[in-house]
């Protein structure tokens, strides 16, 4: 097992001959469904603020704060469904060089089967389980609908806990009434096959000028998402619920004199 979700290769001095193959210089680890859910369990209840203060407080001020432009494609500020935390999953998807529409001769569906099978699938899919946290790395530039109202279901069926993209989904008023967390840069409606394939999973990624390694925990709400790197989690978390306690705290006290029922924010 490593110490921490990503780290640097020592030597980046590859042969040569193996980098014509391609070279990996970050090595990414994997853990068990059972290790993710004992860290998670430290960040229970925590918001991006408490954990932005708790990222100071372990020498790591402005670092993990996703870019503010991807943000929650929905909010239910009664139940605070919109608000996730999970073990970050990873899945990189690029521009495609291959053909954008069936030959003349070809099916359209057919087509589109194909190219959803062989170059812009899901592989990642059997990896999900129960606390992860889908993070896509698409092509932003481009209108397409990578997430959608089933595909989310599905990843929510195996265990995942929501969806942060910097591109775009499409079916977000059904992902809306699904209450399925999903952040995001903008609404999209193409779909993949002729758009984007699938170049890697479960491999390092950047969100939003963040760098996501498979392990690492994300919190996302209203505020925006903040990455707290695996090696320093539980750390973090520690710090961040010392906040939260106090907020609360101080928040209940200003609720009794201002008689304000209180809420769950506050309990």
């Amino acid at each position: 097992m490593l110490l921490s979700a990503c780290l640097i290769v020592q030597s980046q001095n590859a042969d040569p001959g193996e980098m014509m193959q391609g070279v990996n210089f970050i090595q990414t680890s994997w853990y068990t469904e059972a290790e993710d859910l004992k860290l998670l369990a430290l960040f229970d209840g925590l918001r991006v603020a408490d954990v932005s203060d708790g990222m100071d407080m372990a020498g790591l001020p402005d670092q993990g704060l996703v870019d503010p432009a991807i943000y929650p494609s929905w909010e239910n500020h009664q139940t605070m469904s919109h608000v996730v935390r999970g073990i970050a999953l990873t899945a990189r998807y690029v521009p495609t060089q291959k053909s954008n529409r069936p030959k003349p001769d070809e099916n359209f569906t057919a087509w589109e089967g194909n190219f959803y099978n062989t170059y812009s699938s899901e592989a990642f899919v059997p990896l999900i389980h129960k606390g992860v946290i889908i993070v896509i790395d698409d092509v932003e530039e481009k209108d397409i609908g990578s997430i959608g109202s089933n595909n989310v279901l599905i990843w929510k069926e195996r265990g995942a806990v929501g969806v942060v993209t910097d591109a775009s989904s499409r079916d977000t008023d059904e992902v809306a009434l699904e209450e399925v967390p999903l952040y995001l840069r903008k609404k999209g409606r193409g779909i993949r096959p002729g758009r984007n394939e699938l170049e890697s999973v479960n491999r390092p990624l950047s969100i939003g000028g963040v760098l996501v390694c498979p392990g690492d925990v994300v919190v996302a709400d209203g505020d925006g998402v903040i990455v707290v790197p695996r090696s320093v989690a539980a750390e973090v978390a520690g710090y961040a619920q010392e906040v939260l306690t106090k907020d609360k705290a101080g928040r209940r006290n200003l609720y009794e004199k201002l008689g304000i029922p209180l809420d769950q924010t506050v309990k």
